[in-house]
């Protein structure tokens, strides 16, 4: 049996938000904490805290009750791991999971009800969303940023080969 399309982006989210963590972890502090000039808002280390913060939120939403959630607290040196074990736990619940826990409804901390896929599609929506900006804060410092989009992956995976090869 194939695995799942949720299956399938939840490792490419996981594979890009690796990559660019990596692609930031030598930048010095004046890099990592420089103000864009642009639309984006916030530094790249406020925008990394930010989105792996906001992927331990979306697994504690899929998998704790209300009164069991908290708020996270992310140190910038925790990155890495920290985006390793949200993201690990997405794909064990994702592999596991039924098309029926996928039409229920959740409660969320701001009194909201919201079925499972629309929280998975947020996860992967949010991160590509950030991933983006920070590659335009490298761009604009003058680096050049890691590719990261479904080719690559599929490149990366030898999933996506050249034909005659």
């Amino acid at each position: 049996m194939s695995e799942s399309v949720f299956v399938k982006l939840l490792e490419h989210n996981n594979w890009a938000n690796n990559q660019i963590i990596q692609a930031c972890h030598g930048l010095s502090n004046e890099q990592l904490d420089a103000e864009p000039q642009s639309a984006t808002m916030g530094s790249i280390r406020r925008t990394l805290i930010h989105l792996v913060a906001a992927q331990q939120g979306y697994l504690s939403l899929l998998t704790l009750p209300v009164e069991a959630r908290s708020r996270v607290q992310i140190q910038f040196s925790e990155l890495g791991e920290s985006a390793r074990r949200s993201g690990e736990g997405l794909l064990a619940l994702v592999r596991e999971m039924s098309d029926e826990y996928l039409e229920a409804q959740l409660h969320t901390t701001d009194g909201y009800l919201v079925e499972p896929w629309v929280v998975l599609v947020q996860v992967i929506n949010h991160a590509t969303e950030h991933r983006e900006q920070i590659k335009n804060m490298l761009s604009a410092l003058g680096l050049t940023p890691p590719e990261i989009d479904g080719w690559d992956y599929g490149f990366s995976t030898k999933a996506l080969i050249p034909r005659g090869t």
